[in-house]
């Protein structure tokens, strides 16, 4: 075990709420004061201060100098993916016989202390997550494009054909060694979007179409003017399709 990572230090850091509050308000990839932060967590500027001392010496935000004030932002975008994946085990570690496990995740990672760029549209991990995938795994629900059976997601005839229509084979996917289709749950939504290599392959077509872009280090993802239109009518049945 001598090779093994030390995470003691990391966890040791996100085991205060206050801390972890904070850290959350950052995972947009923004730059934020010490006062901005403090109120956030609801601490006064000095104790904010102290609290973000030791975030910074422990690696995990980086201080940028703006005149007198102090500008606070995660360290790498590893550091985000890494909350993110605590958010998610948050949920899937809650009781399964709690009906909405949604209810019984920490009060760190309630989806109102996130930053709304990052509720709205944002990486889960190779897919997109967020307002925006929910809204879509539902329309592909609606569309049949998928069925959501008891432990899994299957693409009906009928998505294969649309997706291949946009430029997404499923067979081609389907050689990969990740799952084609899955729901995969999203900590924000309380509701599932689409997860596996099916959910990276329309994260790459939205990106590649211009609809979705990325600024800076953020995990958020900016919907762009285009994006608003084409992905909130993509797999929306047309007049075509429902005479049919």
């Amino acid at each position: 075990m001598e090779h093994a990572p030390c995470i003691s230090q990391i966890a040791t850091l996100l085991a205060d709420p206050k801390r972890s509050a904070m850290m959350w308000a950052l995972m947009d990839g923004s730059a934020r004061q010490t006062e901005e932060l403090a109120l956030l967590a609801g601490l006064s500027p000095s104790s904010a201060s102290a609290h973000l001392g030791r975030l910074s010496a422990g690696g995990l935000l980086k201080v940028e100098a703006r005149g007198r004030k102090r500008f606070f932002r995660l360290a790498a975008p590893e550091i985000g993916a890494a909350i993110e994946a605590l958010a998610s085990a948050t949920l899937a570690s809650a009781p399964r016989e709690i009906p909405d496990v949604f209810k019984r995740a920490s009060p760190v990672f309630r989806p109102q202390a996130a930053p709304s760029s990052l509720l709205r549209a944002r990486f889960c991990d190779d897919h997109l997550g967020g307002t925006l995938a929910a809204d879509l795994y539902q329309r592909l629900l609606d569309a049949g494009w998928i069925e959501q059976l008891e432990n899994r997601v299957v693409v009906t005839h009928k998505g294969s054909t649309q997706l291949a229509g946009r430029g997404v084979y499923i067979q081609a996917l389907a050689h990969r060694n990740a799952q084609v289709a899955c729901a995969c749950p999203d900590w924000s939504e309380r509701r599932p979007h689409m997860g596996g290599s099916l959910g990276a392959a329309l994260l790459q077509l939205f990106m590649q179409s211009g609809w979705l872009v990325l600024p800076n280090d953020s995990r958020a993802l900016q919907l762009t003017a285009a994006g608003q239109r084409e992905i909130h009518r993509f797999a929306c049945e047309t007049e075509l399709e429902m005479a049919l």
